[in-house]
C-alpha cells in the first residue's frame, strides 16, 4: 500500500511539474501604495483570490511616475498586462486608450454592480470608443479623491493667529496667509518660511489639480456636458485671466517657496513636513495621513511614534476652501482612479474575476481604508464606514464628498487627458512668473492650445 501511494504522489509530482500542468497565472500590474497597509491590504485580497481560484497572481508593482510609461511600452510590445491599476490613469491615458480601442469593454462586470456606487464615480470610467462607435465601461473605478487644505495650527498661533481668524471669504482668505500670516511668523521667528505651498510644476498632477479648482472657484466651465469646447465665450477667457491670476499672484507676491515653479508630487508634502511652508493645498489628506503613519510605525522610536502621533491628533489641520469669489458655496472636483482590462490581455476571463472579486465590499474597503484616509470610497456602503468618523481629518473629507462633486473635463471630452498629461495649465502659470508674460497672454496662449487639441 505504501509503495502505491508513494507512486502516487510521485507521479502528482511530475504532473504538476510537466508544462501542461503549471499553474494558471494572472499578470497583474498594479501601483506602489504610498502606505505599507495600503499594500498589505492589496496583498491580502489577491491572498484570498488565490486561494479561492487556484490562480497565481504574478503581481508587478511600480512607482506612480513609472506607471504609465511602463505600460505604454508594454502596449507598443503586444504584451500588456492582464488588469492593472494606477492613480494616473484617470486623468492621463485612460480616456485616450479607450477612444483608440485599446480597452475592454467591461461593462458586463460593471452593470450589475452600478447601484453600489455613489454620484460622480463610475462615469469617469464610461468611456467613448472610437473604433466600436460607442460609450461604454472601458475602466473600472476604485477609489477617488479631492482638494483639501492643511495647515499648522501651532505655526499659525506662533504668528499671532487663531483658526477662527482664518477669512471665509476668497480674496481675504489667499491674503491672510500671504500678507498676514507669513510675515508675522517671519517677525516672531526670524526664518524665512513661506504662508502657502502652492504646487506649480510641469511635471505635477497637483499644479493642474489645484490650478482647476481655481477655474471652479471663477465657475468656469471648458465643456459643455457633450464635451463641447467653451472657451471661445468672452466670460470663460475673463474667467481663466481672474483664476491664473490669483493663482500666480501667490507666487509672485513671495508667498510660496521659489522651488514651487518646479515642484513634482511629493514637494509640496515634503517642504509641509518640512515646516518651510505653514500651509499647502493638496489632492488628498496624505500630508496629515504620513504623521499618523509614523505614529503607527514599529520600526520608528517611541519618540517618533509620538511626534506622529501628536502632529496628526493636535498640530495639523485639515479644511476645505473658501466661499468663492461671488460668495457661493465651493463644489469641489473628484478625481476618481480608474483602472483597466487591455484588449489585448492575454487573460481577460481570469481578469474580469479578479476584477469582480476586488470590487466586493469586503475587499475594497481594506483597500481604500488601508491608505488611512488618502482616499475617499466610491461605493455607497464604504462612505459610510466608522472609518471616516473616526478623527477629525477624516471627517473634514467626508463632509466635502458628501457636499456634493464634480467631474473632471476628460470624462466628456478624453481629449483633456492629453492636455493634462502635458500640462498646459502649469505651463501657462510658468509663462507668467518665470518668463514674465502677462497673464491675458498665458491665458490667450492656453486657450489656442485647448482648442487646438480639445476641438
Amino acid at each position: 500500500m505504501r509503495r502505491i501511494l508513494a507512486g502516487a504522489a510521485a507521479l502528482a509530482i511530475a504532473f504538476s511539474a510537466a508544462p501542461g500542468f503549471a499553474q494558471e497565472k494572472l499578470n497583474v500590474w498594479w501601483v506602489k501604495g504610498f502606505y505599507k497597509s495600503e499594500d498589505d491590504a492589496l496583498f491580502a485580497a489577491i491572498k484570498k483570490f488565490e486561494a479561492k481560484t487556484g490562480v497565481k497572481v504574478d503581481l508587478s508593482q511600480y512607482a506612480v511616475q513609472d506607471m504609465i510609461p511602463k505600460t505604454v511600452a508594454a502596449l507598443d510590445s503586444g504584451s500588456p498586462p492582464d488588469i492593472a491599476y494606477s492613480d494616473t490613469y484617470d486623468v492621463q491615458v485612460a480616456g485616450k486608450w479607450a477612444y483608440d480601442g485599446k480597452l475592454e469593454d467591461i461593462s458586463d462586470v460593471i452593470e450589475p454592480m452600478k447601484d453600489r456606487f455613489a454620484p460622480v464615480t463610475i462615469e469617469t470610467a464610461y468611456l467613448y470608443n472610437d473604433k466600436a462607435k460607442k460609450k461604454a465601461f472601458y475602466g473600472f473605478v476604485l477609489k477617488q479623491q479631492t482638494l483639501h487644505i492643511q495647515y499648522w495650527k501651532d505655526m499659525l498661533a506662533t504668528a499671532g493667529f487663531k483658526e477662527n481668524d482664518i477669512p471665509g471669504t476668497w480674496k481675504e482668505y489667499w491674503s491672510f496667509w500671504c500678507d498676514k500670516v507669513q510675515p508675522a511668523y517671519r517677525k516672531a521667528t526670524s526664518s524665512r518660511v513661506y504662508g502657502i505651498g502652492n504646487p506649480m510644476g510641469v511635471e505635477s498632477t497637483d499644479s493642474f489639480q489645484s490650478f482647476l479648482s481655481w477655474v471652479d472657484a471663477y465657475n468656469v466651465k471648458l465643456v459643455d456636458d457633450s464635451g463641447k469646447l467653451l472657451v471661445d465665450d468672452p466670460k470663460v477667457r475673463a474667467g481663466l485671466i481672474a483664476a491664473l491670476r490669483d493663482y500666480t499672484d501667490i507666487y509672485a507676491k513671495g508667498c510660496s517657496p521659489p522651488s514651487s515653479t518646479t515642484w513634482k508630487d511629493p514637494d509640496n508634502n515634503v517642504a509641509f513636513h518640512n515646516r518651510t511652508t505653514i500651509m499647502t493645498h493638496n489632492y488628498t489628506i496624505s500630508i496629515a495621513a504620513k504623521w499618523l503613519d509614523d505614529a503607527n510605525n514599529e520600526q520608528l522610536t517611541p519618540e517618533q511614534r509620538a511626534t506622529g502621533r501628536k502632529a496628526y491628533d493636535e498640530l495639523i489641520a485639515t479644511a476645505g476652501f473658501p466661499k468663492k469669489p461671488d460668495g457661493s458655496q465651493m463644489v469641489y472636483r473628484t478625481a476618481v482612479k480608474v483602472g483597466v482590462i487591455f484588449q489585448d490581455s492575454k487573460n481577460k476571463p481570469r481578469a474580469r474575476e479578479f476584477l469582480k472579486f476586488l470590487l466586493e465590499e469586503e475587499n475594497l474597503r481594506p483597500y481604500v481604508e488601508g491608505a488611512l484616509g488618502r482616499w475617499f470610497p466610491v461605493t455607497k456602503a464604504s462612505q459610510e464606514s466608522p472609518f471616516w468618523q473616526a478623527d477629525k481629518h477624516r471627517k473634514a473629507v467626508y463632509d466635502q464628498f458628501k457636499a456634493g462633486t464634480l467631474p473632471f473635463e476628460f470624462t466628456k471630452n478624453y481629449k483633456f487627458t492629453i492636455l493634462n498629461n502635458e500640462n498646459v495649465w502649469a505651463k501657462a502659470m510658468n509663462r507668467v512668473v518665470s518668463e514674465k508674460v502677462s497673464v491675458e497672454k498665458a491665458v490667450d496662449e492656453m486657450i489656442a492650445r485647448i482648442k487646438e487639441v480639445a476641438k
